[in-house]
């Protein structure tokens, strides 16, 4: 602490004359669009894939938009099924405006095509985060910006999850926005002034109201004001105005979410488990530096310390604290099982900007020879690293996982089909995958991994298997059952003899599944012939779209439609 009191700020650049704002404002600009465009192209290789979580957000904002308020599907009661409701904000405004779950885009449909437009301006926006911190810090910050945001758009853990439908490309824009602030406010003398503390702490809040571990990052701006910023009673107060900026707009989310679902936490907490801070839950981080690779890992913080010690330093120790921060909630959340370190992304944008920064501070500062050195470490690195990624993007590529569309096509198409074959319009079903089922199942669902629903929430929170058949056999008595892979095992109803009494095969499907009705839906002889029927064409539809796991499933997701499976 008593090196960084005695640091003083970095001198602001002066303004440029207006002849010379127009050359710089085209270097910005390239700056941006250059690592934009590697994003775009990474992302073309995963196609129109969206994960199946996606599919529970456009649920409610479909819900939402069209009046019925925030329920997985109409007539349901209100559940906070969502953890992201900045992203479910972005989505409704988007159905809104005609631009989202109405048709398509140049004959890409829209359920495709605005989430990861949405995704795309976001990240550009982040990139253009990195060029605002990059202008005070350096004098390369074109070199800077290409450099750090290369690199983001190279791993394929960033860029997967920025286009899976999911919320993470806001969430990175928010957290990188608030530090680029904060750095550029300190360089010009204002890091303890309302300003900066204010935006800092809003962006937080929106953070907190994008992904459940947002709120980490409240502490951004404090912990910078009170490192860097002085005097010490000047830093106070503003962090304590930061901290006011950012708990108005999230007490008054907290304030809807009690009123509205009597809930303190979405019910995807609850049903997730989400515990204390163990050692074991820190060690996850170690992974991150496997999956980055670990000469690159290595490089990138001796560059950092070596930085450390430049006119740069306090701009990278305001970036550092969201990198920590983001390295913190990696740490402190459950383990997720849909790889690729989906909650990483943050640290991956954050700890791509703090090396490139390095990086060319650095090297600006070295002879000929040192720079031959250090861009033949680096480049070796930067090999060896963007081999893994080669590897772990053609990896998901070949087999990406919980396509919402295969979703869409096994539980929501093939139950609407079973409906229609027994000659109603209402059902229910119990099935562990909820989002392209609710999107266009007609049968009411009953998720089965609780995410949407609050008593299947807290059973899955206490891993309470015998207290979920008792609730689903006795209570809610499903029309259809659906149970696959090792849900199948863990939840018993096979050997339930409840179960056996009540519900009758309708036939075997991929990875050791099964879909079953009750006894009493089968209202006449040859019900349970046309169910079957139905499977056997429901197979084929399951096989041609696992053959296509990143193609998308029709124009419009139309609630009732059976797709490629006709009814019997």
């Amino acid at each position: 602490m008593a090196v960084l009191d005695q640091a003083p700020a970095a001198a602001p650049h002066p303004p440029a004359p207006l002849r010379r704002r127009w050359p710089r404002a085209l270097a910005a600009a390239v700056a941006v669009a250059v690592p934009t465009l590697l994003f775009v192209w990474h992302a073309t290789a995963y196609g129109a894939w969206e994960i199946d979580d996606a599919g529970i957000t456009f649920a409610y904002a479909r819900s939402v938009a069209t009046g019925h308020g925030p329920v997985l599907q109409p007539g349901q009661p209100p559940v906070e099924g969502f953890s992201n409701p900045a992203w479910l904000a972005l989505l409704v405004v988007g159905r809104w405006l005609g631009l989202f779950d109405h048709g398509t885009w140049f004959g890409v449909p829209d359920y495709v095509a605005y989430p990861k437009a949405l995704a795309t301006v976001l990240v550009a926006g982040t990139f253009a985060a990195f060029h605002a911190a990059a202008t005070v810090l350096s004098r390369r910050p074109a070199l800077v910006t290409i450099l750090a945001g290369g690199i983001t758009a190279s791993i394929p853990s960033f860029v997967i999850w920025c286009v899976s439908g999911l919320e993470n490309s806001l969430l990175v824009f928010a957290v990188v926005t608030a530090a680029a602030v904060a750095v550029r406010a300190h360089v010009r003398g204002a890091l303890a002034t309302w300003q900066p503390a204010v935006a800092c702490g809003l962006l937080a809040a929106l953070a907190a109201l994008t992904r459940p571990e947002g709120p980490i990052y409240a502490a951004l701006y404090p912990i910078a004001a009170l490192l860097l910023a002085r005097p010490v009673r000047a830093a106070l107060g503003c962090a304590l105005v930061s901290v006011v900026a950012f708990a108005v707009p999230a007490g008054a989310y907290l304030a809807y979410r009690l009123t509205t679902f009597g809930e303190w936490l979405p019910t995807t907490a609850v049903a997730k488990s989400q515990g204390l801070p163990t050692v074991e839950g820190f060690a996850k981080v170690t992974e991150l530096v496997g999956y980055a690779g670990w000469l690159g890992v290595l490089v990138g913080v001796v560059l950092v310390g070596a930085a450390l010690a430049g006119p740069a330093r306090d701009g990278l120790v305001i970036l550092l604290v969201p990198l920590g921060l983001g390295l913190v909630a990696y740490g402190v959340l459950v383990p997720d099982w849909m790889g690729q370190h989906r909650f990483a992304s943050p640290v991956w944008a954050l700890g791509a900007v703090v090396v490139a920064l390095a990086a060319v501070e650095v090297v600006e500062r070295l002879g000929w020879r040192g720079r031959i050195a250090a861009g033949t470490v680096g480049a070796v690195a930067l090999v060896l690293s963007g081999a893994g990624w080669i590897a772990a993007g053609r990896e998901f590529r070949a087999e990406p996982v919980a396509p919402m569309c295969l979703i869409v096509v096994n539980s929501g198409y093939e139950f609407n089909a079973y409906l229609q074959a027994l000659g109603r319009t209402e059902g229910t079903l119990f099935a562990p995958e909820l989002g392209g089922t609710a999107l266009v199942g007609t049968a009411i669902v009953t998720d089965g991994g609780g995410l949407a629903e609050p008593v299947m929430a807290r059973y899955w929170r206490t891993k309470d298997t015998a207290g979920v058949r008792d609730y689903v056999l006795e209570q809610v008595r499903p029309t259809f059952l659906k149970a696959h892979g090792e849900f199948r095992p863990f939840m018993g109803f096979d050997d339930d003899p409840r179960f056996q009494a009540d519900y009758v095969e309708i036939g075997p499907t991929p990875n050791n599944g099964a879909n079953w009705v009750r006894r009493d839906a089968l209202t006449d002889p040859g019900a349970l012939d046309r169910l079957r029927a139905v499977a056997a064409e429901a197979l084929a539809a399951d096989a041609a779209q696992r053959a296509t796991p990143r193609a998308s499933c029709g124009d419009v997701l139309t609630p009732g439609s059976t797709g490629p499976i006709r009814s019997r």
